[in-house]
């Protein structure tokens, strides 16, 4: 009996210690007046400082790929390699294409040198002769040719001999440039197989795994810069004019971390559709955040009226209720009221409505206060 009745005292001296002095803390203030800080919020994500899409330049099963999402690059590191085996067989292939042609290259301007030289057409070996030595064609039958038959002229044969062998040089360089232009045409592809890094950064997302085929086009990985971050919020044209570049305004991240942006850039165009603009916040390198994360910016509101605004301390506000209320008092009673918040001051909050600068208000309540209750009611 006697320890049940010392556990009985024990239990009531504590909901006294527990229970009294959360009573005795709530006190009747009057609603305050400070000046209006007239600020919209807005949704915006945190982004990397750059950001692009790697896709793929040509058809091809991907053979390799790096690393995971988050793995860190240097510039030109390589990122993901499509198997370049029919292309490294194509270029050998044009490599022996090219050895043909600068051997027929050879060919044409020797047989071009030799027709300046030595034409063919003063060939005394095709002379047709009358039977005399061919030394004596050389200095009779050709003149004898050319002044008596009407159809033949040594002139034209050796002009005819040396377009000819023109010709035949010129089809040789052709097809010698031809052959290297199908090497640097291999070259780009096999360029083209090899996606690198075009700055210091991670990967943030990957669309393909090893054994994929792909096609031209199709987005590979997702890289970016986030060594430097960014808010993207899209700003109702109503507030773009009162942003600038370069001006500074108060912005929490993950509904934790608060912070400033700076105005880095303001789209000079709006959507036509929701009317907004889209503009990009820098934040400071030493903002613990990462792409993709929810964040809120403040921005200042000027054509928002001006003057006074009531505040009241967090404190007042009754814990535990879907829609924020307080407790006013008024004839000796107290009575719930809902009210709109507004910008937050440290542990202060604005009320948008539903309160007057003057009134009093019950601070510090417990949660489960409801109309009628007083600080000095037990």
């Amino acid at each position: 009996m006697k320890k049940r009745k010392f556990a009985t005292m024990a239990l009531l001296a504590s909901y006294f210690l527990v229970f009294m002095p959360m009573a005795g803390s709530a006190e009747i203030i009057p609603v305050e007046a400070s000046a209006s800080v007239s600020q919209s919020v807005l949704g915006s994500s945190v982004i990397p400082y750059k950001e692009v899409t790697l896709s793929a330049q040509i058809p091809g099963v991907i053979k390799f790929i790096a690393g995971e999402v988050g793995d860190g690059f240097n510039k030109d590191g390589l990122l993901v390699q499509v198997d370049d085996a029919q292309l490294l067989a194509k270029r050998n292939a044009v490599l022996a294409q090219i050895q043909t042609a600068q051997a027929a290259l050879q060919n044409s301007e020797a047989q071009y040198r030799r027709e300046i030289i030595s034409p063919r057409s003063k060939d005394i070996g095709t002379m047709p002769g009358f039977g005399l030595p061919a030394m004596m064609d050389n200095f009779m039958t050709r003149p004898m040719a050319d002044a008596l038959m009407n159809n033949y002229d040594s002139d034209v044969g050796r002009y005819t001999d040396l377009v000819s062998s023109a010709a035949g040089l010129s089809q040789a360089r052709s097809g010698l440039q031809h052959a290297y232009s199908e090497l640097q045409g291999i070259d780009a592809g096999l360029q083209d197989s090899r996606s690198v890094a075009p700055f210091e950064g991670i990967i943030m997302e990957k669309m393909v795994e090893v054994g994929d085929t792909v096609q031209p086009g199709q987005p590979l990985v997702r890289y970016g810069y986030v060594r430097y971050k960014r808010l993207l919020a899209d700003v109702p044209s109503g507030l773009v004019g009162n942003l600038q570049e370069g001006m500074v305004v108060p912005a929490r991240i993950n509904s934790q971390t608060e912070t400033q942006a700076r105005v880095s850039q303001i789209y000079p165009v709006a959507d036509p559709e929701r009317h907004t603009v889209t503009v990009k916040f820098d934040l400071p390198v030493d903002v613990v955040a990462a792409p993709g994360m929810y964040a809120e910016v403040y921005l200042p509101d000027r054509h928002a009226s001006a003057g006074e605004v009531a505040i009241i301390p967090r404190s007042a506000l009754l814990s535990g209720r879907s829609l924020p209320s307080v407790l006013v008092v008024a004839n000796g009673a107290s009575s719930l009221r809902l009210v709109r918040l507004g910008a937050e001051r440290g542990d202060k909050v604005e009320i948008v409505s539903g309160l007057k600068v003057g009134e009093r208000i019950i601070n510090g309540p417990p949660s489960s206060a409801t109309s009628g209750w007083m600080p000095d009611s037990q």
